[in-house]
């Protein structure tokens, strides 16, 4: 096995993982791979490492995948209890990996007596925190806003159409964000529980359910859903390679929407992207209340990428703040991650732990460990992220995808990713917003960039 085939290795483990099933909580404990899971949640947590890191997870988060199919007749709910965390929701999926619907966690309304933390001016640390939702095999209605934090609206139904081969199958992920420090990884509330109501009434829930859900069913899925396939991966490489040697790296970065996989393939063969090309359909299990823009680095054109761009605001919660606050956004982060072919996150930073100055802007830093500024840190006000010493982690040692996620824009912030009319338009649409970056080298950061302790604002701890 050469040192190239290693990280596509490790991909195909991580699929494997993802594909197997641990049917019960005994065989859970015991598992290779750490954190929580059951007999209906048997796939996950994806997060970065330790756990399993595939389809780009957010390394603060944690998510399952369950894959069931309810039988003729019966009704499937979820009875869950609202994590300590900054966001949560359940969502379905296509055999595309595409979003189908999302209920985020301040659309479902608590049980009697109970509490939803997540809509704002509530309270984060009550302890009835019971919901129930209805899951059912039938697409959702036409037209739903999508990656918009809505008002007085509420749901009760997640939609999960079922599709392949019959009996067909259903797809659910669960997610929780920015869980608060000292919970598991649950947020404290365990996982959601599968409650089956069969076609005479009688109800069976948790293990018992999972059988009549064929939860330990192999997913159908495309071989896409995951990953771009090695082979089109290399056929991508090689159409960039005629527009330039370093493509579809440049210098200044060109900044993409994430949209469907045919705009994603545009991004190395120079093709003009669609202007209504859906946003959030390019595979890789995309979160529906996100939206994403992304951009390819590349060392060769220097050591060290540095970005600036302004800040949004977002509620703080990581230290267990007893109030839901609000702000611009939900949440927002930057992750590093291995390329298209690998679908590995290095690491990423969050609103709460990025540096922001008193001009409310914050700078970021991208390079490998050993290339590190040794003022891109937080206390010097500089927020850093690694690239992966074998960069994409399946060709090209130098290269890596750099992303930044906005959750739930309003209206009333026509600067998020979620405002964003077209390509051409983007830096126009985000404004300050936008991300401006250059590359440089170590030592001519630690020159023109002084250690700027004053009137920085602190990142969580």
């Amino acid at each position: 096995m050469t040192a190239k085939s290693r990280p596509w290795c490790a991909l195909l483990v991580g699929i494997a993982s993802f594909f197997g099933s641990l049917h019960n909580a005994e065989a859970a404990s015991a598992a290779p791979i750490p954190g929580p899971r059951d007999c209906f949640w048997a796939r996950g947590p994806f997060s970065a490492d330790p756990y399993i890191n595939v389809a780009y997870p957010d390394s603060a988060t944690f998510y399952w995948a369950a894959t069931f199919t309810i039988p003729e007749g019966a009704r499937l709910r979820f009875d869950g209890r609202f994590p300590h965390a900054r966001y949560m929701s359940l969502i379905s999926y296509d055999a595309a990996g595409r979003p189908i619907e999302s209920v985020a966690d301040y659309l479902i309304a608590p049980a009697d007596g109970a509490a939803n933390p997540f809509r704002p001016g509530s309270r984060r640390d009550g302890t009835k925190r019971d919901y129930s939702l209805s899951i059912v095999d039938a697409p959702p209605p036409r037209d739903q806003p999508v990656g918009m934090n809505l008002h007085d609206v509420s749901r009760d139904t997640l939609h999960a159409p079922r599709y392949g081969a019959a009996p067909g199958q259903q797809v659910v992920l669960y997610r929780i964000y920015a869980i608060d420090h000292g919970r598991d990884e649950t947020g404290g509330a365990g996982l959601p529980v599968p409650v089956l109501q069969r076609a005479d009434g009688v109800e069976v829930r948790g293990d018992a359910a999972c059988k009549e859900l064929r939860t330990a069913q192999t997913p159908q899925l495309d071989p896409a859903a995951m990953a771009v396939p090695m082979e089109k991966y290399r056929e991508l490489l090689a159409a960039a390679a005629k527009l330039g040697p370093l493509r579809p790296a440049t210098n200044p970065p060109t900044w993409y929407q994430q949209l469907d996989r045919e705009s994603l393939y545009k991004i190395y063969t120079g093709e003009p992207i669609a202007s209504d090309a859906p946003k959030s359909e390019g595979g890789f299990y995309p979160n529906l209340d996100n939206q994403y823009i992304r951009t390819v680095l590349n060392r060769k054109m220097g050591r060290v990428f540095v970005l600036r761009a302004k800040a949004p605001t977002t509620p703080r919660t990581v230290s267990g703040n007893p109030l839901m606050e609000s702000g611009q956004l939900r949440y927002w982060s930057w992750c590093s991650n291995q390329g298209f072919a690998n679908t590995r996150v290095n690491d990423c930073v969050h609103d709460e732990n990025i540096p922001v100055a008193a001009d409310g802007t914050y700078t970021l830093v991208v390079s490998r460990k050993a290339d590190r500024p040794r003022n891109a840190i937080p206390e010097c006000g500089v927020s850093w992220l690694p690239m992966a010493d074998d960069g994409d982690g399946s060709i090209d040692d130098d290269v890596t995808v750099l992303q930044l996620r906005h959750m739930l824009g309003t209206e009333a912030f026509p600067h998020a990713i979620q405002g964003v009319r077209s390509q051409a338009t983007m830096a126009e649409d985000m404004a300050g917003y936008f991300p401006r970056g250059r590359y440089m080298t170590t030592g001519g950061f630690e020159a023109l960039l002084p250690c700027a302790t004053q009137g920085v604002m602190p990142a969580a701890k």
